[in-house]
């Protein structure tokens, strides 16, 4: 019986299974180095992509910041406009009070009293004078007190001086009566209404 020798088959088998296995390894090789470069673009991509977005907003965000800031602006300007329209509207409310004033002291001032001295500190009125009595001094602050324009009046000194003659030297105050603080409300919402009507105005200007 003749004898076949199977060394050289197996080991040409065994061959073509290494080059088999090492084709397939190189081919996985390849296909993880492609499945990789397309990882690493997808996610270059996606990062320049969020970094993109990420400029955009802090482009935005500071747009907003400068908007806030000259809203801000315009607010500050817009309280500055408004003390200043309610300063000039008390002013001009104001204006005609001090010849009432002047007019009630001579009103109020009874006989036998005359003033030496008026001072005025805000709505604080100091009156200095000599009374032939201080009767005529209590006639004084009654007629104050019941005066439309003087209030509050209070007596601080009241003395006799030998050799000033007859009569006696008095010092008191009293308060203004001002109209200007009964319409401050009312001229605060006029001051805030006339602003309101020049944003709407600027508002409405065309684009």
């Amino acid at each position: 019986m003749p004898r076949i020798n199977l060394l050289p088959w197996r080991e040409g088998q065994r061959k073509e299974r290494k080059l088999a296995f090492l084709v397939a390894l190189g081919v996985a090789g390849v296909a993880a180095c492609v499945t990789a470069f397309a990882a690493y673009l997808l996610y270059g991509s996606m990062i320049e992509a969020q970094q993109h977005r990420n400029d955009r907003l802090r482009t935005e965000i500071k747009t907003l910041d400068k908007q806030n800031e000259e809203i801000n602006n315009l607010e500050t300007a817009k309280q500055k406009y408004i003390a200043r329209m309610e300063i000039i509207e008390k002013l001009q409310r104001s204006r005609p009070e001090i010849v009432h004033v002047f007019d009630e002291i001579v009103r109020t001032l009874p006989e036998g009293v005359y003033l030496t001295s008026i001072k005025q500190n805000d709505k604080k009125l100091k009156f200095e004078g000599v009374a032939q009595s201080s009767t005529r001094v209590s006639s004084f602050m009654r007629n104050i007190d019941g005066s439309q324009w003087l209030r509050n009046p209070e007596l601080e000194v009241v003395q006799t001086t030998k050799g000033s003659g007859p009569g006696s030297s008095f010092t008191l105050t009293a308060y203004q009566v001002s109209t200007a603080g009964a319409d401050e409300g009312a001229g605060t919402a006029r001051a805030k209404g006339k602003i309101r009507k020049a944003s709407a105005g600027g508002t409405g200007a065309p684009q």
